[in-house]
């Protein structure tokens, strides 16, 4: 079994015991799909994209790593909707997206997910420069402006990735 199918089993095991102890999932939970919170979660998308534009033109361009990160798992949890799942989890959310991209399930590529985030540990501590990597230095470090090459690389990313999970929507 691949590492994201044992880390979905888990998420929604995690899930499920937390529902039944009376708790608040953190995890993953199958639900119906719903193309409304879908599209609800493109809208958010979206709106992070243009926070973004507001927050480079403004010179907070440390900010826009974290906008150009929720613009990405907005579109994730978009697809998560239309294939009937609920994510409280970034990692769950990422191993749902990695299964359906084995499955064939969705056209995005893997390659394009581990430029998001990996889900191998290790991988990740060798990747430094993942949509989720960047975020996280710039949202705990001391620094204030994102280099100009990751700033474009990362948004060329977020406008691909919401351009394919539009395309993914309407299939």
């Amino acid at each position: 079994m691949s590492h994201a199918k044992n880390k979905l089993r888990w998420c929604l095991q995690k899930a499920k015991k937390e529902l039944q102890e009376g708790r608040k999932h953190r995890g993953l939970i199958e639900v119906m799909p719903d193309s409304e919170r879908a599209r609800e979660h493109i809208a958010k998308a979206e709106h992070n994209l243009k926070v973004t534009l507001y927050l480079q033109k403004g010179g907070f361009t440390d900010w826009c790593s974290s906008s150009l990160f929720y613009t990405i798992y907005h579109c994730f949890l978009a697809i998560l909707a239309k294939f009937g799942y609920e994510s409280r989890n970034q990692e769950c959310t990422f191993a749902v997206i990695a299964s359906l991209i084995d499955d064939k399930r969705i056209t995005l590529e893997r390659n394009v997910l581990e430029k998001v985030s990996t889900l191998n540990l290790m991988e990740a501590r060798e990747a430094p420069d993942t949509a989720i990597s960047l975020r996280e230095e710039y949202q705990y470090s001391t620094k204030v402006s994102l280099e100009n090459k990751e700033y474009q690389e990362l948004l060329q990313l977020a406008k691909s990735i919401l351009d394919q999970t539009k395309e993914i929507l309407v299939r």
